[in-house]
């Protein structure tokens, strides 16, 4: 069996290797255990990614510096199979299933845990050659277009199209960082009960520190709505600038809308999924008539959830 991977194993012996079909990457991954009982992650992309692929490894180096639980780098290079990344395994309960098994004050908490997490990557240093050029704008306006032009489109858009074509000149307004790419609780694994670490960066960039929120949206109010604002509240310090909320709709309504045209590239299901999750996201902001979801509120999360 070892002798598909002989050009990456460097160390030990590999006694177990499991193929993982779990995720929306376009990544081989596969579970690896050594005789030494190290669990390890390989990640392997198509060789014509090699530049891309080095950038994130590069990147996930840096996140490791930073004092956070995550999945450590160990190795990159190219292999018979296109360029492979090795990676530690992080062992845990995916958090998107461990929220649904805690109280919501403990939801909160760990939900602030994860936006004190976001907040250390966010203050990674970033050198001036890779601060990105001032084409966002043009890029989301170019993703926008190809929704309008798709067959599939959500009934009384026209709010949304409206307000995105009227406030888009907001974002990319703060200062750029290194951006997780997919923060939310998917990506999450509790690990000792009470901790969390940080997976799969393969979406890993440098941008606008606010469009990590987006996701809350998507993928993380369905699971825990006390998690979502433990996690704003968590990366601000409980000290939230007015222009976040400005700046976070902006992304919400491009990102609600653009996901049904990324997700006709994976079926009906997913295409139905997001659908949903759009609808869903015009009645949290009023046909964005408000810049605030409804859902962020202290009424029912107050001091008495706060992490000490």
């Amino acid at each position: 069996m070892n002798n598909l991977f002989d050009d990456i194993i460097k160390e030990e012996q590999w006694i177990t290797i499991k193929k993982i079909n779990k995720g929306w990457s376009s990544d081989i991954k596969y579970y690896i255990e050594t005789v030494s009982n190290k669990k390890l992650l390989l990640r392997i992309s198509k060789i014509e990614n090699y530049e891309y692929k080095k950038k994130e490894y590069e990147r996930i180096c840096k996140y490791s510096l930073c004092d956070i639980e995550m999945s450590q780098p160990l190795d990159f290079g190219t292999c018979n199979h296109g360029v492979y990344m090795l990676l530690t395994w992080v062992s845990g309960e995916d958090l998107s299933s461990a929220l649904l098994n805690v109280g919501k004050s403990e939801q909160y908490r760990l939900g602030r845990m994860a936006g004190e997490i976001l907040k250390k990557i966010h203050s990674i240093e970033i050198p001036l050659d890779q601060i990105p050029g001032n084409n966002q704008i043009l890029n989301k306006k170019t993703k926008i277009e190809s929704y309008k032009d798709s067959n599939v489109r959500i009934k009384n858009d026209d709010w949304a199209l409206k307000f995105i074509d009227e406030n888009i000149g907001k974002i990319a307004l703060v200062l750029p960082v290194y951006q997780h790419g997919d923060f939310h609780p998917g990506n999450l694994i509790l690990i000792d009960s009470n901790k969390i670490a940080v997976i799969d960066f393969n979406r890993s960039a440098v941008g606008d520190p606010y469009e990590e929120f987006y996701k809350l949206e998507l993928f993380g109010i369905e699971v825990s709505i006390p998690f979502c604002i433990g996690q704003i509240d968590g990366y601000f310090n409980d000290e939230i600038p007015e222009d976040f909320w400005d700046i976070l709709a902006v992304y919400v309504a491009h990102a609600s809308l653009f996901s049904i045209k990324w997700a006709q590239a994976y079926g009906k299901d997913e295409i139905d999924g997001m659908i949903k999750r759009c609808e869903n996201t015009f009645e949290n902001y009023k046909d964005f008539t408000v810049n605030k979801p409804v859902w962020y509120t202290k009424e029912n999360y107050n001091d008495t959830f706060k992490s000490n």
